[in-house]
């Protein structure tokens, strides 16, 4: 079982920087390191009406744009809720940017009530993200807000 307690206090010590986007790409590496079974792990952007853009990440190349009406990410984005998805082929319209991608979880990153973006993770792994994954990457989101200097990115 991970220990996110321990990584929380690990990804804020790490986050020594008020810059995003050295936090961003900072974060990305730590969740590749620490986490078992991911195979992608970054940022998608809100900088263009209703569309995420691609930021920092760690893994093979990504898919961009993303609309909000389309995948995991863009529902993490449109309902302003954490998707936890077991089997990503299960979902009609998954994104397949990597197709050895089974799971996903996505957070997404609120600022004064506003999307500035979501956290993606994805796993070879079917069903590889639990109930205590969801809490843990979102305290670690909660870290990765606090130490950035975040403003809404685009209009929403």
């Amino acid at each position: 079982m991970t220990d996110y307690a321990l990584l929380t206090r690990q990804l804020d010590a790490l986050l020594d920087t008020r810059d995003w986007l050295t936090n961003a790409a900072q974060t990305c590496a730590f969740l590749m390191q620490e986490l078992d079974d991911l195979n992608w792990a970054g940022f998608y952007l809100y900088r263009q009406p209703e569309t995420l853009v691609l930021g920092p990440f760690q893994g093979k190349p990504a898919c961009n744009p993303i609309p909000f009406s389309k995948g995991v990410c863009g529902a993490a984005a449109r309902s302003r809720q954490t998707q936890r998805v077991e089997d990503v082929h299960a979902v009609a319209d998954h994104i397949a940017c990597d197709t050895a991608s089974r799971s996903e979880l996505v957070v997404p990153i609120m600022v004064d009530d506003s999307v500035w973006g979501v956290l993606d993770l994805d796993s070879p792994r079917l069903a590889r993200f639990s109930e205590a994954d969801r809490q843990g990457i979102e305290r670690l989101v909660e870290v990765f807000i606090k130490a950035s200097e975040l403003s809404p990115l685009a209009d929403g």
